[in-house]
């Protein structure tokens, strides 16, 4: 996935748009108000009642956190549109059970798709079946293979969570000569775990006086996080700052680091966990940050369906239609930001 270069301002806690502010004004192709009167030619917001869509939702298995607040996003967005109607699948991980599910929404004719797909390789050719059966696909985070299996893809910047975490430790860490830092990775086999390792690598590149010593891989659970943690603080007696990128399988190397009784670096985490929020605001451990992978994007996916069943554009932009892809920002949050991200957190 692409990242979206950011100013140096907006790496260090200050809140960038949200794809779902933006898209809030979902906007209809010819009504006026008088800012366009004033000169502004861009289309009137617009979030009254129109014609009734029905969306249909296909996630994986809501297996973790964040896939759980994917789906929980999803349905309280569309709960709050009076014109939309919700067909949700059970889930699977599954890639043929998946296929099987869209495929069935598909012959309900529902009027749009939303597609987090299990592996999105797999299921790009069910993605091109319902585009070429005039219902456009809203492509959720895991991308098809070729842009012409979805009208619109919205997703998360892998690279550039690593991008934000790396600069938050490399301004934290910066005066300190030999600082030595250590990485707890995801699933080595995801490309979105190299990508956000590869964003991570290239943010320390400007810190000279910063060397990554150690990296180990877990699996995304609270078990795995545990683990591989006790296995980094056992083998490095001595570091100033961690990045972990997932905060569900943060849960466990937290646990490891008070059973180890270490306090003597600071942590930053990955995704958005309620769990991470109250930590970061009690501010009494090793947890000072975590970096967003918001699953607001649902939400947002819902926002952009409706819009596209409505043939309506996006509030804030100046075109009649819907870009083809979003990238929503990897946005830190610490002490100074944290009240505001709190209700977005996932537990």
């Amino acid at each position: 996935m692409s990242h979206l270069t950011s100013r140096r301002g907006l790496l260090f806690g200050t809140a960038a748009v949200s794809a779902g502010a933006l898209l809030a004004g979902c906007t209809s192709n010819d009504t006026e108000d008088e800012s366009s009167a004033a000169g502004d030619t861009r289309p009137a917001a617009d979030d009254k009642p129109g014609k009734h869509v029905t969306i249909g939702f296909a996630g994986p298995q809501a297996d973790h956190g964040w896939l759980n607040a994917i789906n929980d996003n999803a349905q309280k967005r569309a709960k709050k549109y009076a014109d939309v109607s919700l067909e949700l699948t059970e889930g699977s991980n599954d890639t043929a059970q998946q296929i099987g599910q869209i495929e069935t929404l598909i012959n309900k004719k529902v009027d749009v798709l939303v597609v987090l797909p299990a592996d999105g390789k797999a299921l790009t050719q069910v993605g091109l079946k319902a585009m070429r059966a005039g219902i456009p696909v809203v492509n959720l985070d895991r991308i098809f293979n070729t842009p012409q299996a979805y009208r619109c893809w919205i997703g998360g910047d892998n690279y550039g969570m690593g991008l934000s975490a790396g600069h938050y430790i490399g301004e934290k860490l910066k005066g300190k000569s030999g600082a030595r830092v250590i990485e707890l990775a995801g699933l080595d086999n995801l490309e979105l775990t190299k990508q956000r390792t590869q964003g991570f690598d290239d943010a320390l590149k400007n810190y000279p006086n910063v060397r990554k010593v150690a990296r180990q891989a877990a699996e995304f659970t609270v078990e795995s996080g545990q683990a591989k943690m006790a296995q980094l603080l056992q083998a490095q007696p001595k570091f100033d700052a961690l990045w972990n990128h997932d905060d569900d399988q943060g849960v466990g190397a937290l646990r490891a680091i008070e059973q180890a009784g270490r306090d003597d670096f600071l942590m930053v985490g990955g995704a958005g966990a309620l769990s991470a929020f109250q930590a970061i605001k009690q501010d009494n451990g090793v947890l000072k940050a975590t970096v967003l992978y918001p699953p607001t994007m649902a939400a947002s996916a819902i926002d952009l369906a409706r819009a596209l069943g409505q043939g309506k554009g996006v509030g804030g932009l100046a075109e009649f239609e819907i870009p083809s892809s979003i990238t929503l920002y990897s946005a830190v949050v610490d002490k100074d930001n944290v009240d505001q991200y709190m209700p977005t957190g996932f537990r």
